[in-house]
């Protein structure tokens, strides 16, 4: 058995990224496609959850794909991802997208995605990860909100077993 790896910080794999629509991310009504959406959020998990464990990982769920906002042609795509919660071989990732005003600065929120990864080892067996260290308020209840959709999570894939 894998000893548990030292605990990290929700600053230490914070992570932005900042994508330009293009006409190959738009729909026939020239909105982003959810698809399109859906995989920069998962590279932005990854990357953040790799960054947490220094291992390799892999995607269990993806548990929103809602558009609050439609995103167009030439709008700047701002997406921000973090730790949320860890359990013992898998963590959450929040992703937040926005839209950006290119004139103003100001940012529209267009989606917020939780992302379940787990580490894995170079057998693809799952292995401890690095514990989460909520340093403030907010990421503490970030945390207990997090162990709270793993318990939902947990329930919801039990009926289609």
């Amino acid at each position: 058995m894998t000893a548990t790896p030292q605990g990290k910080t929700v600053r230490e794999s914070l992570t932005e990224q900042v994508y330009i629509v293009m006409p190959q991310h738009l729909n026939g009504f020239g909105n982003l496609f959810g698809g399109q959406l859906a995989m920069w959020i998962d590279l932005l998990a990854g990357v953040v959850a790799s960054r947490h464990c220094r291992t390799k990982i892999t995607t269990a769920a993806i548990d929103n794909l809602r558009f609050h906002e439609s995103v167009g042609p030439s709008s700047l795509l701002v997406m921000r991802g973090r730790m949320t919660y860890t359990g013992r071989t898998s963590l959450e990732v929040r992703v937040d997208s926005f839209v950006e005003n290119t004139m103003t600065g100001e940012r529209s929120l267009v989606n917020t995605a939780f992302v379940t990864q787990v580490a894995l080892d170079d057998n693809n067996r799952p292995i401890p990860v690095p514990p989460l260290i909520p340093e403030t308020d907010e990421e503490r209840a970030n945390f207990r909100a997090g162990e709270k959709r793993r318990e939902f999570r947990q329930k919801k894939y039990e009926l289609y077993e």
